[in-house]
């Protein structure tokens, strides 16, 4: 373990009053630097909403920016809605759009990228796709074994997704306010985002971007929520531990138990219905062995 592990660590264990003012050291410093030119990206998850409500407790008049993909839980864009000063940005493309011209997004960002470079791309990255290479000792740049056969999946699949809908929004609003965000994501989000907090800190400031709940863990988000009185969206209290784009496939097979689609069903049956059988996630889902019908079915009253 490096010395930056280690402190990471030392920092993810510290109690919920030394976070708070560590955090809110480095939106002072964030705020300073730019002169105030700066934002909250704001989703309506509770991550995000935790963020806006510490940044605003500092500096009440930063703007709060929302990408209004069309993919929120009705719940979400109520809540969002309810906050004031937020401003509300729109993709060049609708999901339907997307996957109609890329495909759908499934398994992971980097598997559903490496199945794409395989099937459209040249000999040379097909190969590098199915064989993969050493780096650094270890295989790389593959597609996983487990999902080969998706390669002669009846459907496209891609990664571009998130790009389209979500970032391309924000680089835009980023270029035409000259303004910088703070990001309400946390290194113990994922193994990426662990790695660019451990890279860059909490303020990035060469790459114009600011993440000071790095070193948070999902429990302190409640606590804080619970201990400042911090309004949340009701979507959280029907189950779902995740509020991003609903009809996202990504890493819905690891899932256990009731997973998002069965879930959507039972709570949100028209969005499923649009999802499923409109979209055509169902057959996607049905491919990749993931069931998206009654997690729990009622009892029939019959043996």
């Amino acid at each position: 373990m490096n010395d930056k592990t280690w402190l990471l660590k030392e920092r993810q264990k510290l109690p919920l009053d030394m976070k708070v003012s560590m955090s809110k050291e480095r939106i002072k410093e964030w705020h300073n630097y730019w002169k105030g030119k700066v934002y909250v990206s704001f989703s309506g998850g509770k991550d995000s909403t935790v963020l806006l409500h510490l940044v605003r407790s500092l500096f009440p008049e930063v703007e709060a920016v929302f990408v209004d993909t069309g993919l929120e839980y009705p719940e979400i864009r109520r809540f969002v809605k309810s906050i004031e000063n937020v401003t509300w940005l729109k993709p060049a493309m609708r999901f339907d759009e997307v996957v109609k011209k890329y495909g759908y997004p499934v398994i992971s960002k980097m598997q559903a990228q490496y199945i794409e470079q395989f099937r459209t791309g040249s000999e040379h990255m097909r190969e590098l796709r199915w064989y993969g290479k050493v780096y650094n000792g270890t295989l790389n740049y593959k597609i996983s074994e487990e999902w080969k056969f998706l390669t002669k999946a009846p459907f496209n699949i891609s990664d571009k997704c998130c790009n389209i809908i979500k970032k391309n929004p924000i680089k835009k609003y980023n270029k035409e306010s000259n303004k910088k965000g703070f990001i309400g994501i946390m290194a113990s989000d994922s193994i990426q985002r662990k790695k660019q907090y451990l890279q860059n800190g909490c303020n990035a400031f060469d790459l114009g971007v600011s993440r000071p709940l790095s070193f948070w863990n999902d429990s302190d988000i409640w606590e804080y929520i619970k201990k400042f009185n911090t309004p949340y969206s009701s979507i959280y209290d029907m189950g779902c531990e995740r509020t991003g784009c609903m009809f996202c496939m990504f890493g819905v097979h690891l899932e256990k138990g009731e997973n998002r689609f069965q879930r959507m069903k039972r709570t949100h049956p028209k969005q499923w219905d649009y999802c499923i059988n409109k979209l055509g996630c169902g057959k996607v889902l049905d491919l990749i062995g993931v069931d998206y019908k009654d997690a729990y079915p009622l009892f029939s009253g019959t043996e």
